[in-house]
């Protein structure tokens, strides 16, 4: 049943979200239109609304020629074809934007807006999200690596292994399948702070403005594993952290699950052996390594274990914070905190 005072309203506004539910008519030109026509505004006394096209001409009234009221909307056929263009990405992720748009039939800047209109990504972005959601799909029932990556389009392993999301192609085939983690939140001098364990050790520490965020975090990074709250179970562990936040002397020698690519642990290991108080730099490290300073601080971004894998101790070269996950300041609050502690005259020793 149709309320013509809200039909009324989506035909002043034009609202082309209407289209498709309704139509209107103009009984003085015996002409019917979708709500979003851009035709001069009829008097109100002088329309009529009918549930759809077939019913509008049943009633004597004929379609508008200038929105074709009786045909898909421009909105519609281009949703249509956004969602072929996404069909085609799936069976052929390696098409330039070019070639989609020229199979589309869209000029090539078309599509690319109305394509992240539509998306929020661009058609190259899209293709590579949905090539990693179905390599996740596959990778918990592959029976290696190679298979799911086959499987979900990619031509070896090399692209995945190279991936920043910080756990190996190899870790990430598990995902946390079967797995029970337990985790607990708390409130901390840093804000709220989530410990997350496996039965190895501590997988996760992560620090943040909300609980409920730093929970959605958890959930991602191990989508396949059971997560169980365990406040009680982890205090011990909790306590020793959030003590180690208060005074950094008391560095705290927790069991860890790290899990990462070769070279991400090779870094995060190495940060283990910068004393509190202290600093080095990516350029440092990436010498130390045999890397590039921007690898080392690729990899200091995808830490997810806080504090006990001390990123927050490298800084860039020319004395300035650098970058930090978790947020610049809480990386100034710890380096001061810790340096704090030092002497002066050891302090200068170890930088």
């Amino acid at each position: 049943m149709l309320d013509p005072e809200h039909c009324w309203q989506a035909v002043c506004a034009r609202d082309a979200g209407y289209d498709g539910r309704f139509v209107f008519a103009v009984q003085s030109t015996g002409i019917y239109c979708r709500p979003s026509c851009p035709a001069r505004r009829p008097r109100r006394d002088n329309v009529s609304f009918h549930a759809d096209a077939a019913s509008a001409e049943s009633a004597g009234f004929r379609p508008c020629r200038r929105c074709s009221p009786h045909t898909r909307s421009p909105a519609q056929q281009l949703d249509e074809l956004i969602a072929a263009a996404c069909e085609r990405l799936r069976q052929q992720p390696q098409q330039t934007l070019a070639q989609l748009a020229a199979h589309i039939g869209l000029s090539p800047s078309h599509l690319a807006r109305a394509f992240k209109a539509r998306t929020g990504l661009t058609p190259r972005a899209w293709a590579a999200a949905e090539r990693r959601r179905r390599l996740e799909q596959h990778l918990p029932q592959a029976t290696s690596v190679l298979d799911a990556a086959l499987a979900a389009g990619y031509s070896g392993t090399r692209a995945i292994y190279e991936d920043s999301s910080g756990m190996a192609p190899a870790r990430r085939r598990l995902r946390g399948a079967g797995e029970r983690l337990r985790y607990a939140i708390s409130l901390s001098t840093l804000g709220w702070l989530l410990l997350a364990a496996s039965s190895k050790g501590i997988c996760a520490l992560l620090l943040g403005e909300e609980p409920e965020a730093l929970y959605e975090e958890l959930q991602q990074r191990f989508a396949a594993a059971k997560l169980v709250e365990d406040t009680q179970g982890l205090q011990p562990w909790l306590t020793q952290v959030l003590a180690q936040l208060r005074e950094p002397e008391r560095a705290v020698h927790l069991p860890l699950d790290i899990r990462g690519t070769a070279f991400q642990e090779r870094v995060w290991q190495a940060l283990q052996r910068i004393p509190h108080g202290t600093t080095r730099s990516y350029g440092e490290l990436a010498k130390q390594l045999h890397s590039h300073p921007r690898a080392i601080a690729r990899a200091c971004a995808s830490n997810t274990i806080a504090l006990l894998l001390p990123c927050h101790r490298v800084i860039a070269s020319d004395g300035g914070p650098g970058g930090y996950r978790w947020g610049l300041q809480r990386k100034q609050r710890l380096l001061e905190l810790e340096r704090s502690l030092i002497p002066p005259d050891e302090t200068e020793r170890d930088n």
